[in-house]
Parts: structure tokens; sequence; C-alpha cells
């Protein structure tokens, strides 16, 4: 029996960090949508005791550094699984991109296995796993348009965002998010309209939700790596309708509500850097997953 799922990457429409919170970790206010960019994951059983992580990406590890294996094995010790597992990964989303490729790879593993091993838990319950594995897994157990709070495990979905093109620029570089947030000064941040992009996504405003589009993050990774800049302003040149950085960088999607419009974008930036993608944000439906 082989069980299928996919791991589709997210952006952050907005990100706000509030304050640094006892436990080390930072108060998050955040608006977070799946896109049509995603790895994809098989599961088969093993009949002897082990965590198998097979791919095709020589850069990945797949030992206990692999976000999947750490998903595997807390699903096997919290429910005392003794066969083993065999995991496919075919990966599409760029690596240490702020696409939460490695935190939607945890997550399709959680519900994946929930399947195989026809544990019947609920995604809430998936999502309370993910949190120990890292801050973004809860979001990616549900996916879809939410309105992120806490450390990232409070996750409340929210109306589709309005649909549209989106154009992906990764440039060769990787950032360490853990140096990023460490970078953070509280007494300088600039904070983005949160809540104003949430009611224009509730009532469908896409003119209104590009005005509020907002990274408290992006500020410090562009002082360290001016290219994410220069990636902004080439989009917005070349005609996007907003240019944003995802999470704690590098990658940057810009908005286009026209397809043809979006095409000539991606066209422009192949040029400037390898790794471009041209996808669609995901509906609702198209990224539920049965829990």
């Amino acid at each position: 029996m082989e069980i299928i799922e996919k791991a589709p990457a997210k952006i952050n429409l907005g990100l706000d960090a509030l304050y640094k919170r006892t436990d080390g970790y930072h108060e998050l206010r955040m608006v977070m949508a799946s896109i049509d960019l995603a790895d994809r994951l098989s599961f088969q059983t093993l009949k002897q005791d082990e965590i198998l992580i097979k791919t095709e990406n020589c850069f990945l590890p797949t030992d206990k550094r692999n976000h999947i294996f750490q998903a595997a094995a807390l699903m096997k010790k919290k429910y005392q699984i003794s066969e083993g597992v065999c995991i496919h990964l075919q990966k599409n989303i760029p690596i240490a991109a702020g696409l939460a490729g490695g935190s939607s790879d945890a997550a399709a593993t959680l519900r994946g296995l929930n399947r195989l091993w026809k544990l019947n838990l609920s995604l809430n319950r998936l999502a309370e796993i993910g949190a120990e594995i890292g801050s973004d897994v809860p979001y990616c157990v549900y996916g879809n348009t939410s309105f992120v709070t806490g450390r990232g495990e409070s996750i409340e979905i929210i109306p589709d965002m309005p649909q549209c093109w989106v154009v992906l620029v990764k440039p060769h570089f990787s950032v360490s998010t853990s140096t990023i947030f460490g970078s953070l000064s509280f007494n300088q941040i600039e904070h983005p309209d949160i809540l104003g992009l949430r009611k224009a996504i509730e009532k469908q405003d896409y003119w209104q939700m590009i005005a509020c589009v907002g990274n408290a993050l992006e500020p410090i990774t562009i002082k360290r790596h001016p290219m994410v800049k220069q990636i902004k302003d080439k989009l917005i040149l070349l005609g996007a309708d907003t240019a944003l950085m995802s999470g704690s960088g590098p990658t940057v999607f810009a908005f286009c509500e026209k397809k043809s419009r979006a095409q000539r974008i991606y066209n422009g930036m192949k040029g400037f850097c390898k790794e471009v993608y041209l996808v669609r944000t995901l509906k609702h439906h198209q990224n539920e997953k049965k829990s």
C-alpha cells in the first residue's frame, strides 16, 4: 500500500513580530497562504523497524536532521508503532528559502502516516504534534489562508485570499531564520497592518490586500543581503502589483492579477535569477486533506 501526500509551499502575506517571549521565541502575528508549488511524498510500510527516507536531492540529509525523519520518529514514539516506513520525497520547493519547505514536508509526513497507520487523528492533534518539530509545521498541517499567532502554533483559517498569479524568485544564497530573528530590534521595527490585511482578505478586496502586505523581517534581511531589494525593485519595475520577501527570506514573491503580466515578469526574471517560478495561490478545497 502506498500513500501520497502533497506538501505545498507557503508565503507570508503579512509577518509581524510583537515582542520576545519568556520561552525565547517571538510572539508573531501573520497571514499565510499556500501556493501551487509543492513537494510530493509517498509512504510505504517496512517490515523492519526503521525510518528510511529516499530523495534525488543530494543537498538534503536523510537522517534525524531532516524534518520528515523527525515527524516520523515522533509519530512512531507517541503511538507505539513497531513497523517501519519508507518515505520517498520528490523535492520541488527551494531549500532554506522562506517558503516552509521542510515544515510542509513534516506536516505532509504527519498526515501521510496518520493515514498509513490508520491512527484517525484530527488535524488539530497533528498540528499539536507538529508544534514539537517547528513553528511553521502547525500552519502547514492545515494550509489554506490562515491568521497565525503565538510562535506559529495558533492557527485560524480565514477565507481564501483573492486568487492571483504569483512569481517567486529565489536568489542563489540561503538565510538563517534564527540569525534574522536574533537581529530584531523592537524599538526600530516597522509593524505592518496585519489586521487590515486580514480584513481586506475577508472582504475579498484584492487591491486593499496589496496595500496592506508587509514583512517586519524584510529590512533586516535586506541589510545583510541587498540583492533581496534588487529583486523586489526589478519585480515592481517589470509591472508586479506588489513584491514582498517571504518569511525570513531570501525568496521574494510578486502578485499579479493578470496571467499575461505574470508571464512577462517570469520571463524577465529568468535571466536575473536561476530559480524563478510562476504559480497560483491555492483555494481551500485544493489543499484540503483528510484527517
